[in-house]
């Protein structure tokens, strides 16, 4: 596991040093010294300032702030490339415009030299890789910025996929986290207008994720989950994982010999269904999700492949995702109540999935979501685009402020995926159609006997144990209160309500008093007679009767006016 090194100004060694030069240039060439000025480090800008050039103009004129945000990452090496595309995943740490514009990074880099591949291999094996292979091309079949992918074939004869991890890489990384961390922790001290996205969590959470996909036992166990998952399933085949030639920096798998599902005239050529495949592909996702709660998240057309008999083998599993039981109900709820046209249901159900620090507006929501569902709902449900609709929903969900779970986003966007590649193959499919069984099936094990039954036990479960619990509390609560340790935080603006509406109480009561004093004191004028008199009548008295009748009229009137006098 990584541990972040948090770097201080004292403790930069010459890597450090030079590597923080680097970062900045890469910053102040893309425009960012906006960013660069909370950090005081003046001496370090002599190297961006030579970047001053009309080109560096034109650039930053030429592409917003989240492209070139991309661009930086690009520039800044393979740490800096996964922190970007992690962050795409997330949309509770950034806003959608940038989710899109780093869901692009490009993860293609030149490969490096064959004899430190050859070196990794060995050192993790402590076999030379003339006895561990038979052969092994030395010319990658893919390259990206954490592994390189190689074929070869075993002492067997089996053809196999060899994933081998960038020389170096732990070090790199290491060193490029603590630098993050150290300028997260810059900008959440010193800049109010970035300190709310919580950059100092979004590196703590990047240096798991990343350090997940440095060990590549964690994506074998991943492989085997799903061939798991899959045994019984003719159309779908996940490649075979060879653990014992399987290492934390190697991984070694089954070869698959077959097309690109993005190769369309290739498909074609070799007389694929494409109709079938199309709907076996989609219900691979659908089961991945709704079956097994757990999805390869990353399901884009260079990750899966035709093979012979129209057969579908998915690639690449460091990236998936896990969705319980609780959150795909309420997943399904949100989109039956969208399909169904019921904006209040589906309102409730996106407030239900996601989380917020102040809760929004309902009703405005609920119009917006009124209006986000005749925009999509106007045409058929085979028209319907279930990818751009999640898009617009998701447009919505960061409007409001509003914070969804990274997994649901990630179901949702790789549903979105496959609609579209599904699409590329047969133009007619629908979605919403080959979802429906599985929707249907939510619903019914919801009502399934057996179901009732464990919720029933579970809810008794937490009954008990809660009353059994209670009265500790309640000695615990008492023993603080004794000692002094228990405080009651009592908001500023709480107290002022409170008084506002206590003054406005004591106001009514004692006009009440006044008025009703009145009344009695004219009724007693008027009784004993005392001039002067008009229309027969005690003048004070009289006075006095339609001075309190304003006064009760108006103390009425205030009360229906919310309690205003």
């Amino acid at each position: 596991m990584l541990s972040i090194r948090k770097i201080s100004a004292a403790g930069l060694t010459y890597r450090h040093y030079a590597r923080y030069r680097q970062i900045i240039t890469i910053l102040f060439k893309y425009g960012f010294e906006d960013i660069l000025g909370a950090f005081k480090i003046d001496k370090y800008i002599d190297a961006g300032l030579k970047l001053i050039s009309r080109k560096r103009r034109d650039l930053i004129d030429s592409y917003s702030r989240p492209q070139r945000v991309r661009m930086a990452f690009e520039d800044l090496g393979p740490a800096f490339i996964k922190l970007g595309q992690a962050l795409s995943m997330r949309p509770d740490f950034v806003s959608v415009k940038f989710i899109n514009e780093l869901s692009k990074l490009q993860d293609m880099v030149p490969p490096c030299d064959f004899p430190e591949i050859k070196a990794t291999i060995e050192s993790e094996f402590n076999l030379g890789i003339n006895e561990i292979f038979d052969f092994f091309d030395t010319t990658p079949i893919a390259s990206a910025s954490i592994g390189q992918v190689y074929k070869a074939r075993l002492k067997d004869g089996r053809e196999v996929a060899v994933k081998v991890q960038r020389p170096g890489l732990d070090n790199l990384v290491a060193t490029d986290l603590g630098i993050m961390y150290h300028l997260a922790s810059v900008i959440e001290n010193n800049i109010t207008e970035i300190s709310f996205l919580r950059p100092i969590k979004i590196v703590e959470e990047f240096s798991r994720i990343i350090a997940k996909e440095l060990d590549y036992n964690i994506e074998a166990s991943h492989l085997e989950r799903f061939a798991q998952n899959f045994t019984d399933d003719p159309t779908i085949h996940i490649p075979e994982v060879y653990r014992a030639l399987t290492a934390k920096r190697v991984l070694t798998m089954e070869y698959l010999n077959g097309t690109k599902v993005s190769d369309i005239a290739r498909l074609d050529k070799a007389g694929v269904d494409k109709k079938r495949i199309t709907g076996c592909g989609a219900n691979l996702l659908l089961k991945q999700i709704f079956d097994h709660g757990f999805f390869h998240s990353d399901p884009h057309s260079g990750n899966i492949f035709i093979l012979e008999n129209n057969v579908i083998g998915m690639l690449d599993f460091g990236q998936v995702g896990a969705v319980d039981q609780q959150s795909r109900e309420d997943f399904v709820d949100l989109i039956d109540s969208v399909v169904h046209q019921n904006s209040f249901k589906a309102t409730r159900q996106l407030l239900k999935i996601t989380f917020w620090d102040k809760k929004p507006d309902t009703r405005r929501l609920e119009k917006e979501i009124a209006d986000f569902i005749g925009n999509h709902l106007h045409k058929t449900l085979k028209d319907l685009n279930i990818g751009l609709l999640l898009q617009d929903l998701l447009n919505i969900v960061s409007r409001y402020k509003l914070r969804i779970p990274p997994d649901i986003f990630l179901m949702m966007k790789a549903l979105g995926t496959i609609e579209g590649i599904a699409r590329q193959l047969d133009p007619d499919f629908d979605m919403i159609e080959q979802a429906t069984p599985f929707i249907k099936q939510i619903k019914i094990e919801r009502v399934h006997p057996q179901r009732l039954s464990d919720d029933i036990q579970t809810l008794t479960g937490e009954f008990i144990q809660f009353f059994k619990q209670f009265p500790t509390d309640m000695i615990e609560i008492s023993r603080l209160i004794r000692d002094h340790k228990l405080s009651l935080k009592i908001d500023n603006s709480s107290l002022e309500t409170i008084q506002s509406t206590n003054n406005k109480s004591g106001n009514r009561i004692a006009f009440s008093i006044i008025i009703a004093a009145l009344i009695i004191g004219s009724a007693m004028v008027i009784t004993a007679e005392t001039p002067p008199f008009i229309f027969g009548m005690s003048f004070f008295g009289f006075s006095g009767i339609a001075i309190s009748a304003v006064m009760g009229l108006w103390l009425f009137l205030a009360i229906i006016r919310n309690g205003r006098l």
